[in-house]
C-alpha cells in the first residue's frame, strides 16, 4: 500500500529541460493548445523559457488604499506573524499563522518515490520565494487616519489581538494619494482628508517620488504596488486618450478627465520599474496602459482580488451553469465590507 511522503527542503531538477547558475534557475516549457480554425483542428506548441533568480532581493509592498480594511488588516497580520503573536479568543488561544494562503499553506505534489509512494513539498519550497515577514510595507491612502485607528475602525481582528498589535501600527502613516471623485462615490468624500494637489501629470510625478523615495529609505532592491483601494467606475476607452502608450502619458499630462487614479499610479509604478497589480474589478489597464507595461518590460497583473465571497460566487457559479443550472440572481454578504460596500452603493461603481 503507498503512503504520502513530504519533502521540506531544498531540491535539484534533473533534467535537459533545466539547468542550474550561482544566479538563476533556467528552465525550458512546451506549452501545448490546440487551435480551432472553423472544421480545422491544429495541434500547437510554443516554446518558453523561464529564468527565475535564486537570490530573493529585499522588497518592499506599497499599497494603495493602505488605511482600508484589506490594507491595514493584510499589514496586521504580517505583524502579528512576523512577531509570533498570541492572543485569547472565546474559542481560546490563537496564534499567528498563514493558514489559508495558498503558498505557505499548500503543498504540491513532486512524484513519487520508487515505492511508489507519492511526494509532496510546500508550494513555496518550489521556487525562491520572499517571505512575508521580510516585507517592508508603505503606501497611500485619501484618509490620513493612522493604522493602528484604522485597524480598529475597521473591526475585522479580535479586541485582544489588536491591543497587541497597537503599538506596532500607530505610528504607520499612509502617504497623501490621489483622489479623483468623478471615479469613486461621492459618499466617499467626507472620509478624503490626505490627498494630492496640483494636475495629473504633477500628482504623477508626486507617486514616482514616493516609491523612489520608500525605495531608497528602506534599502530595498524591489517594490511593488498594490491596489486595494475604492473601486472606481469604468473608464471609458477612446482613442487619442488611453488606447495607446503615447496617448495615455499625453492624456496624464493635459488632465484628461477619463484618466483614473488607479491609471494614474500604474503608470507611474511602470515608469518606475514596479510591478504594479491591480485588486479591484475596474478598468485600470486601459490598452495604453499595458502597451506601455510591455514597452518597459514591467510586469503588471490583477482585476480582481477574488477572495472570500467573491472567490466563492465565481466557483458557485462555475459549478452550477456546468450542471446545466443558470443562475438568475446572487445576493451575498461581504464581511469586510464596511467602506466597500458603502463605495459600491453608487451605480456606477457597482457597475464595475
Amino acid at each position: 500500500m503507498s503512503s504520502c511522503k513530504n519533502l521540506d527542503g531544498n531540491f535539484t531538477v534533473e533534467s535537459d529541460s533545466c539547468k542550474y547558475t550561482d544566479d538563476a534557475i533556467i528552465s525550458d516549457y512546451s506549452y501545448e493548445t490546440t487551435v480551432v480554425e472553423g472544421t480545422t483542428v491544429k495541434p500547437t506548441t510554443t516554446k518558453m523559457q523561464f529564468k527565475t533568480e535564486r537570490k530573493v532581493g529585499k522588497t518592499g509592498v506599497m499599497l494603495v488604499g493602505l488605511g482600508g480594511n484589506n490594507g491595514c488588516t493584510c499589514v496586521a497580520g504580517a505583524i502579528a506573524n512576523k512577531l509570533n503573536l498570541t492572543w485569547e479568543t472565546k474559542e481560546g488561544t490563537q496564534k499567528a499563522n498563514y493558514w489559508g494562503s495558498l503558498l505557505l499553506a499548500s503543498t504540491v505534489k513532486l512524484g513519487n518515490d520508487r515505492h511508489g509512494n507519492s511526494v509532496y513539498t510546500p508550494m513555496n519550497n518550489m521556487l525562491p520565494l520572499l517571505n512575508p515577514n521580510d516585507i517592508v510595507w508603505g503606501g497611500w491612502d485619501i484618509n490620513s487616519t493612522n493604522l493602528g485607528d484604522a485597524m480598529k475602525r475597521s473591526k475585522v481582528l479580535e479586541y485582544d489581538l489588536q491591543q497587541k498589535l497597537y503599538p506596532h501600527m500607530k505610528d504607520i502613516k499612509p502617504l497623501p494619494s490621489i483622489y479623483f471623485p468623478d471615479f469613486i462615490a461621492a459618499n466617499q468624500g467626507e472620509r478624503a482628508d490626505n490627498v494630492l494637489s496640483g494636475t495629473k501629470q504633477e500628482q504623477m510625478e508626486q507617486i514616482r517620488k514616493d516609491i523612489r523615495e520608500f525605495k531608497a529609505n528602506n534599502g530595498l532592491d524591489q517594490v511593488i504596488l498594490l491596489w486595494t483601494a475604492n473601486t472606481e467606475r469604468f473608464s471609458a476607452v477612446e482613442e487619442g486618450v488611453n488606447d495607446t502608450a503615447e496617448n495615455i502619458l499625453s492624456s496624464i499630462e493635459m488632465g484628461e478627465a477619463e484618466v483614473s487614479a488607479s491609471t494614474v499610479f500604474a503608470v507611474a509604478s511602470i515608469l518606475e520599474g514596479s510591478t504594479f497589480i491591480n485588486g479591484s474589478p475596474q478598468n485600470t489597464f486601459v490598452p495604453g496602459v499595458i502597451e506601455l507595461a510591455r514597452q518597459k518590460k514591467v510586469f503588471i497583473a490583477g482585476d480582481d482580488f477574488k477572495s472570500g465571497q467573491t472567490k466563492m460566487k465565481s466557483v458557485m457559479v462555475d459549478f452550477l451553469v456546468s450542471a446545466g443550472i443558470k443562475p438568475v440572481s446572487i445576493v451575498s454578504y461581504n464581511h469586510l465590507g464596511n467602506n466597500d460596500g458603502k463605495n459600491l452603493s453608487a451605480p456606477s461603481q457597482f457597475r464595475s
